[in-house]
């Protein structure tokens, strides 16, 4: 789904002991990037100033979910279309700060993103149907804990479900198909969400679709049980060497091309920064839930 926009890496910052510690397809593809990234977003919770193709995925993935919610003969283009200002709109209400990325609603720019989320709106519709489709479920929030205890939780944008029981999880994404590393990102993101309803309901979703709605192309996994066994573990693992970290400190930095997108590459010590003052990691208290990841 779109990832959440807003004055902190965490969307709507959430006061800590509130809930139990987990693990969120973002945040553990942070860690694998790179350790000081998951520190700055999940634990120092530094802000992080959204673009405008972040802000704009966030508002088609909003038109999308709220055409799903019309009458079956209602989705249409032209309703999707007529859905997008208030989407915005309501966001802006949301978070007041994304307005200063226009310069007020006469801004020429504004009109060219706008026009620029239609566009892929009216892609969707050159993808699927969705008057032959009734999701499950849309933004469905999913939350389930492994054997080993790791907490894992996540929003997954649309669930189908056939008549025969099959299960479709479907993302929207709406950037260009990537090259090899963001598809596997991207898979590597919708594989926990199949891992976390295989657990949930036991049962294997049958596909995994990406739907890239700026280059009008679909791709389409089938996972099995030996494969999320697999990525299981590779969770797992992830999540104890954020422990191992998170107790000392020690998030190291892993430079790679990606640093010239991060917001917070001046506070970074590879490029000659300093972090903030480590601010310890938070250990839950009994019956006391502490949230140090934003949901996807």
């Amino acid at each position: 789904m779109a990832e959440p926009v807003g004055t902190a890496a965490s969307g709507a910052v959430q006061e800590r002991g509130t809930r139990r510690p987990a693990l969120s397809p973002s945040r553990a593809s942070d860690f694998k990037q790179c350790p000081l990234l998951y520190r700055f977003r999940a634990v120092d919770r530094l802000p992080e100033t959204p673009t405008r193709a972040q802000v704009r995925g966030t508002v088609v993935h909003s038109v999308l979910e709220r055409l799903y919610a019309l009458p079956t003969e209602q989705r249409d283009p032209e309703q999707a279309r007529a859905l997008l200002e208030p989407a915005w709109a309501e966001l802006q209400e949301q978070q007041p700060e994304l307005a200063e990325l226009f310069d007020g609603p006469d801004d020429p720019e504004l009109a060219s993103w706008l026009k620029s989320a239609t566009s892929l709106l009216d892609a969707y519709f050159e993808l699927e149907d969705p008057q032959r489709l009734e999701p499950e479920a849309c933004e469905l929030r999913v939350e389930t804990e492994l054997d080993s205890g790791v907490l894992l939780r996540g929003f997954i944008d649309r669930v189908d479900v056939a008549p025969t029981g099959e299960i479709r999880l479907v993302d929207y994404k709406t950037g260009a198909a990537p090259r090899e590393i963001g598809e596997a990102k991207a898979m590597f993101q919708m594989k926990f969400y199949a891992l976390v309803l295989w657990r949930t309901r036991g049962e294997i979703p049958r596909q995994l679709l990406l739907m890239y709605l700026a280059s009008k192309q679909r791709l389409a996994y089938a996972p099995d049980e030996t494969e999320l066994r697999r990525f299981e573990r590779t969770l797992e693992a992830i999540w104890q060497a954020i422990l191992r970290a998170g107790k000392t400190g020690d998030f190291r930095p892993n430079p790679s091309r990606l640093c010239d997108y991060c917001d917070h590459k001046p506070l970074c010590p590879a490029f000659g920064g300093t972090p903030p003052p480590y601010p310890g990691w938070p250990e839950p208290n009994p019956g006391d839930e502490s949230v140090l990841d934003r949901t996807d």
